[in-house]
C-alpha cells in the first residue's frame, strides 16, 4: 500500500486505524528503478480511482469486484479531510465514509490499495478536500510553510507561486514523512523537485515521455485521465477507448511500471461535494465503470483486453532491458528482453498516417495513434485502435413499480423568506459586521448566505427620487434581491468564479429601506494557487444606491460600509423539510414556476437490480433528496451550447485529447444532466414507499419528474478478424433479437451496419443460436466459425452484430 502526505493529526489516526486492520497482512513495499517490489517481488500495478464517498458502501464490492475482472490489481482512493472531520475535531466514519469498511472490500478480492491521504483533493471536490473551518482559524496560510497549516498532496503545479515558502514547506513535509518510519513508499503528484524518497509522479492525458527527477524512482502515472469530467452549462466529454488504450500501452512501452485511471468509476458528487465550482453532480468521468457502476462498454472491454496481455508480460515488463527504434514519422520500435523472453512495442503515435513496419522479416500495418504488441517479438496479440468489445447502448425503463409521472402526487411548502419576526427582529443572525464578508466565514454549513442592511432615506436625501438603482457586485455563484420585503432580480456566475453586478430598479420609500441579498455557492473553488483566498459571495462588494440626476449625472449612495447583518442557510434547511414528516405540507393549487419552494412526493422503488435514475426535466435549480440522502445539486436551465458538440456517432480518437476536444463531446443543446442517481442503498425495500423531496431556487415544475432504471438495451460489435468477442446484456436480461449480424466486408456503426461485397452467409443463423436466450455468448472471430467468405486478401473482415437485451 502507498500513502500520500497528511496532516499529523489525521495521518496518526488514519495510520492506527489502518494498522489496527491490516496488522497480520503486512507487505514490504520497496522500489528501485523498474518497478514497485512487494515482499521482494517485482509487480506490474494496473490501478484504478474509485472514491468511496462518491458511491455508497453497498456499491462497494460489486464496483471492485468488476475493477478485477478488468484487470485491475490494484484499487486506489483519496482520503476526503472535510468528510471525516467537518467540524473541528469531530469525526465521521459512518456510511460511505467508512475508509476502513472500503479498504477490507479492497483485500476482500485480493487486490492492494494506494491511498492518497492527501488531505488537499484537487479532485473537482469542494474546496480541495480542506475542510472549511481551516480557512477561518486565526493565523492560517494554507498551502506555504505555516506552523497552522500541514502537510498535502499535489503541490508541484501551485508551488512557484509561493515563492521561497513554497521551497521550504516541500522540504518541510519531506522531512515529516520520513520521519514517520511507516515503511511504504510516498508519492508526490507533479512534483519534479521531490527530495529522495519522495517518488514524484505523472497526472495527465498522456504520460509516456515523462520521467521521474532521480534515476532510482520507477516510472510512475498517477492520474491516468479516462475521460474529464462534467460542469454546468457545458456538454458531455468523452474520451475513447482507442485513445486511452494508446495512451497506455505507450506508457508501458516507455518504462513505466505503475499505472492508474482517474477515474475507473467515477461515481456521484452526492450533497453538497462537488467543487470548481460548477462541477455537476454526475462525476461519471467517462470511466470504465459508469456513474452508476455498469460496464461502460466498449472502453471496460478493450482495456481489460490490454491488461490482460500487459500483465501476462509481467515479468519481462519489470525486469528486463529495452531497446528502442526510432523508424521516423513518430514512429516507434521498442523491443524488451529478459532471460530468453521477448516482447514487442511497435507504436504509432502519428495522428493521420498508417505506418508499415518491418520488423525481423515480418511487415506490420499499425494504425495511425495506434500501438501494436507482439508477444514474442512475433506474434500480434493487440493493437489499441481494434476495438474488441461490445459497444453497449444504454437506456432508460419506465418504473413498473407505478404508472409515472401521473402516479406522483406532490405537495409543497414555500420556503420561508421573510427574516423578521413580529417585532421587527431579524431572526437567525449569526454575525454583525460593518462589512461586507465574504462567504467562506459561514464554515459551508450550506450553500446559502443572507446579507441584510437597510438605509433611511428623507426627502431631502440626494438618493431621492423616482430612477434610483440598486447595483451589487457578486462574486462566484448565484445571487437572489430583495427590496422592502419584495424580489426585484437574479444573476449568477457565467463560469462560477467570475464576478458579474446585478443592477435593478428599485422604488425607494420614506423612512426605511430594506435590502436582502441572498448568495448560493455551487461548490467553492477547489484548484490554482492560492485558491482558498478566491472572493465568494459579495465580499467586497460594492452594493450600492445610484439615481440618475436631471442632468444625467450618477448620484450614488456606497452601503458597502452600513451595518450587515447575516444569517446561513434556508428555513427550510434549519427544519429539515428533506427528512421529517411531521410539518404540514400543501396538496392544493400546486405553484410551477416559483422561485423559493419544497416539494415533496413518494413513489415505489423500480423493480428488479438495475440502478435507479430520477428523471429532474422540468426544474430549474436545486438540491434534491431521497429518504434524508441528499442526490445532490441540479441545474436544468443552464443549457450547454448546440455547436460545441460532433455530429458523428463516434469521436476520432486519433490526435491527442483534451478534455474539452469538440469532436469527443456529445449532449450539445440541453441540460449537462438529465437523469440523477438513485443507489438502491438509498431506497426502502420491497413495497415500502419512498420520498423524494426537492427545493427548487429559480422555478420548474415537478410534474415531470419521473423515476427509471438504466440497463443495456442494445449491445453492438464491430470487431475484427482473428479476435474475440463477448456479448452480454446486464442483470438477468437476455438476448431476445439479433438485428444484425455479418462477417466479413462490413461497413457503419451501431444501427447503422451495413453488409459489403462479401461475407460468411451463415453468420446471422450461428449468432442467433449461439446468443438468442442467454445472457452471454462469445465467438472467435474467424472463417473457422462463421465459414468461408469469398472475400479478397486486400480486405479487412470483421464481425459486425446489433443485439436486443430485454
Amino acid at each position: 500500500m502507498m500513502v500520500m502526505a497528511s496532516p499529523p493529526r489525521l495521518v496518526i489516526f488514519i495510520l492506527a486505524l489502518l494498522f489496527f486492520t491490516f496488522s497480520t497482512y503486512a507487505i514490504e513495499v520497496t522500489f528501485d528503478s523498474k518497478s514497485l517490489m512487494l515482499d521482494g517481488e517485482r509487480k506490474l500495478i494496473i490501478s484504478g480511482s474509485i472514491h468511496y464517498p462518491r458511491s455508497t458502501a453497498d456499491m462497494w464490492p460489486d464496483l471492485i469486484k468488476k475493477a478485477k475482472e478488468g484487470g485491475l490489481n490494484t484499487i486506489e482512493t483519496y482520503v476526503f479531510w472535510n468528510v471525516h472531520e467537518p467540524q473541528h475535531r469531530q469525526y465521521d466514519f459512518t456510511g460511505n465514509r467508512d475508509i476502513i469498511r472500503f479498504l477490507k472490500t479492497i483485500r476482500e478480492e485480493n487486490m492492494y490499495a494506494i491511498l492518497r491521504i492527501g488531505p488537499y483533493i484537487c479532485g473537482e471536490w469542494n474546496f480541495g478536500g480542506f475542510p472549511m473551518w481551516l480557512h477561518n482559524l486565526k493565523g492560517i496560510k494554507m498551502r506555504t510553510d505555516n506552523d497552522i497549516f500541514e502537510i498535502e498532496n499535489e503541490y508541484g503545479d501551485v508551488m512557484k507561486a509561493y515563492g521561497d515558502e513554497g521551497k521550504r514547506y516541500l522540504n518541510w513535509c519531506a522531512k515529516l514523512v520520513n520521519d514517520l518510519h511507516i515503511g511504504i513508499p510516498w508519492i508526490m503528484c507533479k512534483q519534479n523537485d521531490s527530495p529522495w524518497p519522495i517518488i514524484n509522479t505523472c497526472n495527465g492525458f498522456y504520460c509516456d515521455q515523462a520521467n521521474p527527477n532521480n534515476p532510482n524512482y520507477p516510472k510512475i502515472w498517477t492520474e491516468n485521465w479516462s475521460g474529464w469530467f462534467k460542469a454546468w452549462g457545458e456538454a458531455t466529454p468523452v474520451r475513447s477507448a482507442e485513445d486511452l488504450a494508446f495512451a497506455v500501452a505507450r506508457f508501458f512501452q516507455l518504462d513505466g511500471s505503475v499505472m492508474n485511471y482517474y477515474m475507473y468509476h467515477g461515481g456521484t458528487n452526492f450533497g453538497r461535494t462537488a467543487g470548481g465550482p460548477y462541477i455537476a453532480t454526475s462525476y461519471d468521468y467517462d470511466a470504465p465503470l459508469d456513474e452508476y457502476g455498469n460496464l461502460n462498454q466498449p472502453k471496460w472491454g478493450h482495456l481489460r483486453q490490454l491488461h490482460k496481455v500487459l500483465m501476462s508480460m509481467e515479468e519481462v515488463l519489470t525486469h528486463g532491458t529495452r531497446k528502442s527504434t526510432d523508424h521516423g514519422d513518430q514512429v516507434l520500435e521498442t523491443v524488451i528482453t529478459y532471460h530468453g523472453k521477448c516482447v514487442c512495442f511497435l507504436g504509432n503515435a502519428n495522428p493521420s498516417k498508417d505506418a508499415r513496419v518491418m520488423f525481423r522479416g515480418q511487415e506490420f500495418i499499425v494504425p495511425a495513434w495506434s500501438v501494436t504488441i507482439l508477444e514474442d517479438c512475433f506474434t500480434e496479440v493487440f493493437n489499441t485502435a481494434k476495438v474488441n468489445a461490445q459497444r453497449s447502448v444504454m437506456e432508460t425503463v419506465k418504473n413498473d413499480a407505478e404508472k409515472e409521472p401521473f402516479g406522483l402526487k406532490w405537495s409543497w411548502r414555500a420556503e420561508r423568506l421573510e427574516l423578521h419576526d413580529k417585532r421587527g427582529k431579524v431572526q437567525g443572525v449569526i454575525l454583525r459586521a460593518k462589512e461586507l464578508m465574504d462567504q467562506k466565514f459561514a464554515n459551508d454549513t450550506s450553500d446559502y448566505l443572507y446579507y441584510f442592511t437597510s438605509v433611511h432615506v428623507s426627502k431631502h436625501d440626494p438618493i431621492w427620487g423616482k430612477h434610483t438603482f440598486l447595483q451589487v457586485t457578486g462574486y462566484s455563484g448565484v445571487l437572489h434581491l430583495f427590496f422592502n420585503g419584495k424580489y426585484i432580480g437574479s444573476k449568477w456566475s457565467h463560469h462560477g468564479w467570475d464576478a458579474y453586478t446585478l443592477e435593478k430598479k428599485v422604488k425607494l420609500q420614506l423612512g426605511r429601506n430594506t435590502i436582502v441579498l441572498l448568495s448560493g455557492t455551487v461548490g467553492f473553488k477547489n484548484n490554482e494557487p492560492s485558491f482558498d483566498e478566491k472572493v465568494v459571495g459579495v465580499s467586497h462588494g460594492p452594493v450600492k444606491l445610484t439615481r440618475i440626476g436631471r442632468g444625467h449625472e450618477n448620484i450614488t449612495k456606497d452601503l458597502s460600509k452600513n451595518e450587515w447583518l447575516y444569517k446561513v442557510g434556508l428555513d427550510g434547511e434549519k427544519k429539515k423539510l428533506y427528512n421529517e414528516h411531521s410539518r404540514k405540507w400543501f396538496t392544493r393549487k400546486l405553484p410551477t414556476d416559483r422561485k423559493f419552494v419544497w416539494y415533496k412526493t413518494t413513489f415505489k422503488a423500480p423493480l428488479g437490480t438495475d440502478p435507479v435514475v430520477v428523471d429532474l426535466s422540468g426544474l430549474g435549480k436545486g438540491e434534491a433528496w431521497v429518504n434524508g440522502h441528499s442526490l445532490g445539486r441540479y441545474w436544468q436551465t443552464l443549457i450547454s451550447s448546440e455547436d460545441a458538440c460532433s455530429e458523428s456517432i463516434t469521436c476520432d480518437y486519433r490526435g491527442d485529447y483534451w478534455g474539452k476536444k469538440d469532436v469527443c463531446r456529445k449532449k450539445c443543446g440541453g441540460p449537462t444532466q438529465r437523469w440523477y442517481h438513485v443507489p438502491r442503498g438509498f431506497l426502502q425495500n420491497d413495497d415500502q414507499d419512498n420520498e423524494l423531496v426537492l427545493f427548487e431556487e429559480f422555478g420548474g415544475n415537478p410534474s415531470y419528474v419521473n423515476f427509471r432504471t438504466m440497463t443495456v438495451k442494445t449491445a453492438c460489435a464491430h470487431a475484427y478478424d482473428g479476435g474475440f468477442l463477448e456479448l452480454s446484456c446486464q442483470g438477468d436480461q437476455v438476448f431476445t433479437d439479433i438485428k444484425f449480424a455479418y462477417f466479413g466486408e462490413t461497413t457503419g456503426s451501431c444501427g447503422y451496419f451495413h453488409r459489403g461485397r462479401c461475407g460468411a452467409t451463415n453468420t446471422m443463423r450461428i449468432v442467433r443460436e449461439t446468443c438468442l436466450g442467454h445472457k452471454s455468448c462469445s465467438f472467435n472471430i474467424s472463417e473457422d466459425t462463421f465459414g468461408p467468405t469469398h472475400c479478397k486478401n486486400n480486405i479487412d473482415l470483421r464481425l459486425a452484430v446489433q443485439a436486443v437485451c430485454s
